[in-house]
């Protein structure tokens, strides 16, 4: 079992002894608050802080770090709270402990909610400080390493927990050692069979393959001592949950993953990667398109290496990475390998890791502005948390990292916000293409904006990165709110009419009696309630209408005037499918609860028993129905001569006139008579009675009748 003394022993290495004196300071302070505790394992409460804290000291983290480890659990555990810790050990390392800390003293409905809460709260501490996630980081791990000890069912939830969000998080940010041992522990825990299986394959694997590894690595150390280049050559080893995965998704045996020898050569400098990287080509032929240059553009997480693959004896592949020792730190202990918050200096490549994590964390803050809850949240970051990255550049030369099948909206919100809410096309390679098109690693994508536009609902369908799918979702609710604010205060300016008063005569005590009742903040809240049909302000207007105005309003409330719309109301204004209204028509709107104002026809049938009713219905007429260059939906039902081709001559005919076919079925026949239902766009009445008109010249149209 570890002992502080033998922690300290550790930290000599690296920590001064007045640093060592505070984090055995913050031991014995932990080791008394949580005095009496004990673990599943029934093992003292206190080596579980301790043992995190190792795992930190072999990162060699900082003493505010091990601190913190000390004390991650004295919030939630104990009665000691945060001004507690901060008054002893300063408010660096409360503002640590504070972001590990779980929210165990909320009320959540489900467990996955309490989870995503939980990790919205440690995104925003890891805003204020990286640390926090480090020393979550190290928690979990150990959680991990002593997970035999909890009920089978909780084993499972807390590896699928792992793997979801947990290792993701470490190899995001670099810490590919960590990743992979809570990737082997989380396996294990929750496929123990497929573990187990798996297990045993590879050590069977490993005992016939132990000479030909050997072999192959002598010989390459050879090649290199034999031009003068300085470096050593080790096998790799493929990790549980790796091999697992691959043969999931690549969909092959084991024996054929197992046949892929991998090896790493460890150097001193750049120059000697490359050098190294010409004396393995020389010695095994490279396989065409196997070859990657991460040095040159490192991954979104700081990983730096050349990867090339090889026609090795006896016709096996080799795997090959090749990159210098401060690469290779990177690679193992990634954001933890930077000494931003270490006694030495950063080095290059650690420093570039570091600024990659606080981008990544920067982002992540910006989704959970933007994201309606904790779950919409979580939701955006796990599909983030999994990229298989291409490579995109700016038209000048900058590079940016998306996950595969990203599009151009992707990438106009990696560059900026603003850019992705005004892109309205764009360029790849010098191209007009599609906003919806894939981007393949290696392109170069211009992206066009104007200020007047604005993003697409449709966009939701195609986007794959957390921040487009989070930006446009806050835009939308955003412009949603605006729209319904708009037509409640249009709804209720036009009831409060029937009493001749407008919105600034009503008697200001009255309308801060009726926010107060309806828990509203103010009146736009008020007003977007009404506008999306949650309120009736035909009932808010009787209560806010003057006193003058009682008695002449008795003559005066009826259907009043009509509300004109103009067709573009957005969001909050549709029209109805069942009688497809366009401008020209008649109409009357439904106030339908959560959805607005549903436009029908005066003489649609769906809206006949609500005619009379002026809680549900409002009068409207078309503002200006002649200038009109929006388009609307109207279907047609046609009784047509069943020959040959009629279908194509119907639509040549609609599109001709300038109206966009939708859709179009041919129905049941009679005789030589069928029926045919077609759906199509037009802007208004006269320009659907010239596409009838139009239809009608056929020989072929006997009947034209509008559904």
């Amino acid at each position: 079992m570890p002992t502080i003394d033998a922690l300290s022993h550790r930290l000599e290495h690296y920590l001064n002894n007045d640093q060592i004196a505070r984090v055995r300071r913050a031991y014995f302070y932990a080791e008394q608050a949580h005095d009496g505790q004990r673990r599943k394992s029934g093992e003292p409460y206190v080596t579980h802080p301790l043992a995190v804290a190792n795992v930190l000291a072999g990162m060699h983290m900082d003493h505010q770090s091990l601190m913190a480890a000390m004390l991650h659990d004295v919030i939630e555990d104990t009665e000691i709270d945060y001004g507690g810790i901060e008054s002893q050990f300063g408010t660096t390392v409360a503002d640590i402990v504070d972001g590990v800390s779980k929210l165990t003293h909320l009320e959540f409905e489900t467990k996955a909610e309490a989870q995503a809460e939980n990790f919205q709260k440690m995104v925003l501490a890891m805003a204020e400080d990286i640390r926090v996630i480090l020393v979550k980081l190290a928690d979990r791990l150990h959680n991990m390493r002593t997970l035999g000890a909890m009920r089978p069912d909780k084993q499972r939830r807390i590896a699928r927990e792992t793997l979801d969000i947990y290792s993701p998080i470490a190899a995001r940010l670099g810490m590919r050692d960590l990743q992979v041992e809570l990737e082997d522990l989380a396996f294990q825990s929750y496929y123990p069979m497929r573990a187990k299986r798996i297990r045993r394959a590879v050590v069977h694997a490993r005992g016939q393959r132990k000479d030909i590894i050997e072999q192959v690595r002598e010989t390459m150390q050879a090649r290199l001592n034999q031009e003068g280049l300085s470096g050593e050559v080790s096998g790799r080893e493929k990790h549980l949950y790796s091999i697992y995965r691959k043969m999931k998704v690549q969909r092959k045996a084991f024996a054929d993953i197992m046949d892929v020898f991998a090896f790493r050569v460890v150097t001193d400098s750049v120059d000697d990667c490359y050098r190294i990287l010409g004396a393995v080509h020389n010695l095994y032929k490279p396989v065409p398109g196997g070859f990657k240059d991460y040095i040159a553009i490192p991954k979104a997480n700081g990983y730096q290496s050349l990867h090339t693959v090889l026609f090795g004896a006896r016709g096996m592949t080799i795997e090959v990475q090749i990159r210098t020792r401060d690469m290779d730190a990177v690679a193992s202990q990634g954001i933890a390998e930077h000494s931003h918050y270490k006694v030495k200096g950063s080095t290059e490549t650690a420093l570039g890791s570091y600024n990659r994590a606080r981008k990544w964390v920067q982002g992540l803050l910006e989704m959970q502005q933007n994201a309606g809850d904790s779950m919409e949240f979580i939701e955006n970051v796990k599909k983030d948390l999994f990229p298989d990255e291409v490579y995109i550049f700016t038209p000048k030369g900058r590079i940016l990292e998306l996950p595969r099948g990203a599009t151009p909206v992707d990438f106009a919100y990696a560059v900026h916000t603003d850019i992705g809410n005004s892109c309205v096309s764009c360029r790849i390679n010098r191209r007009l293409a599609p906003l919806s098109e894939p981007l393949q690693s290696g392109q170069t994508v211009e992206i066009i904006t104007t200020p007047r536009a604005q993003p697409n609902m449709a966009w939701l369908n195609f986007v794959v990165t957390g921040k487009a799918r989070s930006s446009i979702r806050h835009f939308l609710k955003s412009q949603q709110r605006n729209e319904s604010i708009e037509l409640g205060r249009r709804l209720l300016t036009q009831f409060l009419g029937n009493y001749s008063a407008t919105l600034d005569d009503v008697d200001q005590e009255a309308l801060q009696q009726l926010l107060h009742e309806a828990d509203f903040a103010s009146l736009d809240d008020l007003l977007e309630d009404i506008g999306m049909g949650n309120r009736m302000a035909y009932v808010v207007a009787r209560r806010l209408r003057p006193e003058s105005s009682e008695d002449e309003a008795l003559d005066t409330e009826g259907p009043g005037r009509p509300l004109a719309i103009r067709g573009t109301e957005g969001m909050v204004m549709q029209y109805a499918r069942c009688c497809h209204p366009i401008p020209g028509d008649a109409i009357i709107g439904h106030i339908s609860s959560g959805r607005g104002l549903v436009v029908h026809r005066t003489e649609c049938r769906n809206i006949g028993y609500l005619r009379d009713n002026p809680e549900k219905t409002i009068y409207l007429e078309w503002s200006d129905p002649e200038n009109n260059d929006e388009e609307f939906v109207v279907g047609l039902l046609l009784e047509v001569e069943s020959q040959r081709g009629i279908i194509a001559n119907l639509a040549t005919e609609a599109a001709n006139m300038g109206a966009n076919l939708l859709k179009i079925d041919s129905g049941e026949r009679d005789g030589q008579l069928c029926s045919v239902q077609m759906e199509l766009t037009v802007f208004n009445r006269v320009h659907l009675a010239r596409v009838i008109r139009k239809l009608r010249n056929l020989s072929t149209v006997n009947h034209i009748h509008r559904q």
